[in-house]
């Protein structure tokens, strides 16, 4: 998998939520370079072959699988673990699912919705969706992060201090993330891995695939860190800003409102201008849109908006 890495870490190595008594997949010292086999968030259930038929079996106890955990010797609560993102080696499959009681518009699109993606792991162009769609791609790990400190087992589907389902796109190769240790060993854990994902995800889902990361975990002692933080090695949205942008807006006295105004008003744009099904204009928003808090201050309405990359269509 890795011939310059100090560790091999295979999917079967993998749990399913967070719990610090979870005996770890391997011991290693700090500055230690890992190659993690990551399954996708479906845990293998959909497949090249999948249809839309499979959504509705799909197992929610057993969903974003974690490869792991390590223990990096050495680290101590109020440690950081610093996390060098070097690599991702995608599978080439991916899918994208609109899950009924999932996703920001949840109550709107009640019907399930399956999109299988084939992608060229190697070039990584952009992945062809539906007939004229072309969405740029970018690997990174949806859920990485260590242990709690509060004992038991805890849903991987929340994000929470210590890192986990963060789902942040800019979580690519060259990023550096610090994540607060709460537990002897840090107990550290990836997965969730995606191709490509709009910030926000807006339908719940991004393009999820299965692939192989490789990672260095080294400490900063005594670091003190509240929450995960992160250095990006440059700019994070070259992949999509080549033609502009379709920007739609919420407004009004709550955040949560105004995001569903915009993307539910993006959906209806994409739906009508390019003769979509909404339900196929929402996923796409979910693998390649943003939304952005654009003004917090006027009180006592805030502005979302939603940024729609044209490059997908031209």
């Amino acid at each position: 998998m890795c011939s310059n890495c100090d560790y091999t870490i295979h999917g079967r190595h993998h749990h399913f939520g967070w719990d610090n008594s979870f005996v770890p997949a391997e011991r290693v010292a700090p500055g230690s370079t890992i190659a993690f086999n990551c399954l996708d968030s479906s845990g293998g259930h959909f497949d090249a072959e999948s249809h839309v038929g499979d959504v509705a079996t799909l197992d929610f106890s057993k969903v974003n699988p974690v490869t792991g955990p390590i223990f990096v010797e050495g680290a101590e609560p109020g440690d950081a673990l610093k996390v060098t993102i070097e690599q991702f080696k995608p599978s080439g499959f991916g899918w994208t699912a609109n899950i009924p009681g999932f996703g920001l518009l949840a109550d709107d699109f009640q019907t399930p919705a399956l999109n299988v993606w084939k992608y060229d792991a190697s070039s990584l162009e952009p992945a062809l969706f539906g007939k004229n769609a072309r969405v740029p791609l970018k690997p990174f790990a949806g859920t990485i992060g260590n242990a709690p400190a509060e004992p038991g087992l805890h849903s991987v589907v929340p994000p929470r201090r210590v890192g986990g389902n963060l789902d942040i796109r800019d979580l690519a190769a060259g990023t550096v993330l610090y994540l607060p240790v709460e537990v002897a060993g840090a107990l550290f854990s990836v997965g969730d891995t995606h191709a490509a994902q709009g910030d926000g995800e807006v339908c719940g889902t991004a393009i999820e695939s299965p692939m192989d990361v490789v990672l260095k975990l080294d400490l900063v002692k005594d670091a003190r860190l509240k929450m995960p933080r992160f250095t990006t090695p440059g700019p994070v949205t070259r992949h999509l800003d080549a033609k502009g942008y379709e920007v739609t807006t919420g407004v009004g006295p709550d955040l949560m409102t105004g995001a569903k105004e915009a993307v539910s008003q993006m959906v209806d744009l994409l739906a009508g201008r390019y003769n979509m099904d909404a339900i196929e204009a929402y996923m796409l928003c979910s693998v390649c849109g943003d939304l952005r808090i654009s003004e917090i201050v006027d009180m006592p309405n805030w502005v979302v908006s939603f940024y729609f990359p044209r490059v997908v269509f031209e």
